[in-house]
């Protein structure tokens, strides 16, 4: 009897040991269970106070005008035939598949031409104070119309050239007519910028960190929540805040040392120097925003780092003064990684307008 008992007990134990570690082969991820809902809260209160915020909804059209507006802005976002080669269009450098950028160090251009920095996501771009990492276009519309004449971007000599090749495609006549009524010359330079910019601030990529900014407390893992918590505490929210997690602002890139000894660039960039001749401007940059960062490899102004951690261990040393080890550099990219947002549905291309009939 005490033989069978004790049989009966080893069997059962192991049965029980056996169950348990199945579970834990079944659903390794019960191991890293969201943090309880009272730390998610306080969590996000940290967050909130670090001037961390989500996303705004995407206004609606106010009406018919701004629709038209919107969808010309599309059209012209993809629109190559304008291009001095007739290859490059926004589109070029801001893939779909890429949230928006192009994976090049370098953007690439008409003719082939090298631009000097990185192509950015044009995603949630519409919140940043200004654009381009030198900050040298004021705003979306700007850099959109300057955009047609940049020697590296569509080369045009002027927007002269860009009307003719235009007026050309039939369509976009009554197109501009719809979404700018009453203007007795809706084919222009300003108009593109407008129209464009209107389709680009609908571009918003909200995510699971905006879920969890608005409570749901399961939206993050506990690996990310405490890689937001890490990245709250080592100072990045101090430049990276607001709904973009940064594009508000202006600083220099190596407050602590220079960034090159990190990035192994033999060239130093100026930054923002080059643009208001002032020395107190030598290296600053806007800050990047962050959202959908995970996908937007190569990192930096100049594209000089392929790897999201790497980056993230330059800015804590060169910004920070603090390198940071592997365990706070990996929760803090897990973190970047709930920043990815779904691309927009409306960012597809849509049908172009015909090209005109050939001549007989």
């Amino acid at each position: 009897m005490r033989k069978r008992l004790i049989f009966q007990l080893t069997v059962s134990t192991m049965t029980v040991a056996g169950l348990l570690l199945a579970s834990s082969i079944r659903s390794p991820v019960l191991a890293e269970s969201a943090h309880p809902a009272a730390e998610a809260k306080k969590l996000i209160e940290e967050a909130k106070t670090s001037g961390l915020a989500p996303l705004p909804a995407v206004p609606a059209p106010a009406d018919a005008t701004a629709e038209a507006r919107i969808t010309l802005g599309r059209r012209l976002f993809y629109e190559n035939r304008v291009s001095q080669d007739g290859n490059v269009s926004c589109g070029h450098c801001h893939q779909a598949d890429l949230a928006a950028s192009d994976g090049l160090p370098k953007a690439i251009g008409v003719f082939g031409k090298v631009n000097p920095r990185n192509a950015p996501s044009i995603f949630n771009a519409g919140l940043q104070f200004k654009e381009h990492w030198r900050g040298d276009r004021e705003s979306l519309e700007d850099q959109a119309e300057k955009s047609l004449t940049g020697a590296a971007a569509f080369g045009n000599p002027d927007f002269a050239a860009v009307k003719a090749k235009l007026v050309e495609i039939p369509g976009y006549k009554e197109a501009f007519a719809k979404a700018f009524p009453g203007d007795p010359d809706p084919i222009s330079s300003k108009n593109w910028g407008l129209a464009v910019a209107a389709f680009e601030r609908t571009l918003l990529t909200p995510s699971r960190y905006d879920a969890f900014l608005a409570g749901d407390a399961k939206a993050l893992s506990a690996t990310e929540q405490a890689g937001l918590h890490k990245f709250i505490e080592v100072g990045c929210a101090s430049c990276h805040d607001g709904p973009g997690l940064g594009g508000g602002s202006f600083q220099k890139f190596g407050i602590v040392e220079d960034y090159w000894k990190e990035t192994g660039v033999a060239t130093p960039d100026k930054g923002r120097a080059d643009v208001t001749k002032n020395d107190a401007d030598l290296y600053v940059f806007k800050v990047p925003q962050l959202r959908n960062v995970a996908k937007t490899a190569p990192y930096f102004h100049d594209g000089s780092v392929a790897e999201l951690a790497r980056a993230v261990h330059i800015m804590g040393k060169v910004q920070l003064g603090k390198d940071l080890g592997d365990k706070d550099v990996g929760e803090i990219v897990a973190f970047l990684g709930s920043l990815t947002g779904p691309v927009p549905a409306n960012y597809a291309p849509l049908t172009p307008f015909p090209d005109a009939p050939a001549a007989k």
